[in-house]
């Protein structure tokens, strides 16, 4: 069986150029179809945490500015009218199909300590058997630049991986512009082949993995790499792909061959 046709306790994460169109507005079509396959697999017993990217970005937009800001205060700013919009609709659009959404926001700061950790821990736990389906978003309102290593989780690659581990997940999904790992670059080498299966991760994959993503978001492969190295040492298994099509979660829970599956390591459990 694969990975995703044994997963019941999913974590999705969906980037900014998913959710947006490149001026910052909200893709309606795409975020409608991504709400009614997360409700109909909801309604169908998967248990789903949606880590959802986007809040600068519709900010930026709905505050009237040419591009994202550098100045960390008005990139807090955007992050606070953006979440608001963002929540709003997510809010509205799950309510249509009877599903309950409930806001996470979150910081390193909150799971430093084993205390905390434990306390966000719970809290997913109780939403999760309350049928409720959590969106995350790192909390950079209150996340800066100048403490960086402290407070933020610097993409929502990492924020992902590690709601999986609290989570207690059974697969990381991750959306992305791309199939998945190619062995070059597909935009520039034509020839270039995709990776459908990695064990383990080493230089050779981190070479391949190069530089940022899209201008609208933060994180490129190599932070995906990141993300499915911390998800692999903590037996929880990740998966890449494209996720232009939210129809493709129906082939993921019934074990068909999508994009680049980063299995758990054997042996490991993530109880």
């Amino acid at each position: 069986m694969s990975a995703g046709s044994e997963a019941r306790r999913l974590v999705l994460k969906v980037g900014t150029s998913s959710l947006t169109y490149p001026n910052g507005k909200l893709n309606i079509r795409c975020i409608e179809s991504l709400v009614r396959v997360i409700s109909d697999l909801h309604n169908c017993g998967f248990e789903i945490v949606l880590v959802s990217s986007g809040a600068v970005g519709v900010g930026v937009s709905k505050l009237g500015l040419l591009a994202r800001p550098a100045d960390i205060r008005m990139k807090q700013a955007a992050a606070a009218v953006g979440q608001c919009e963002l929540m709003h609709i997510y809010d509205k659009m799950f309510l249509e199909y009877g599903v309950t959404v409930a806001q996470v926001l979150l910081t390193r700061h909150n799971i430093a300590k084993a205390e905390h950790y434990a306390n966000v821990e719970g809290s997913f736990e109780a939403l999760l058997r309350m049928g409720v389906v959590p969106i995350v978003n790192e909390n950079d309102v209150v996340s800066t630049e100048e403490l960086d290593e402290i407070e933020s989780f610097g993409d929502n690659d990492t924020l992902s991986a590690v709601v999986a581990q609290l989570c207690h997940a059974d697969l990381l999904i991750i959306f992305t512009d791309i199939e998945g790992l190619y062995d070059a670059n597909p935009r520039s080498d034509p020839n270039a082949r995709l990776i459908s299966r990695v064990d383990a991760i080493d230089d050779k994959l981190r070479a391949i993995a190069g530089g940022p993503g899209t201008a609208g978001g933060t994180g490129g492969m190599a932070t995906k790499l990141s993300a499915a190295q911390l998800c692999m040492d903590s037996g929880i298994s990740m998966l890449i792909c494209k996720g232009d099509r939210a129809e493709v979660l129906y082939d993921i829970v019934e074990g068909k061959k999508v994009g680049t599956l980063f299995k758990k390591k054997e042996g490991l459990t993530h109880a």
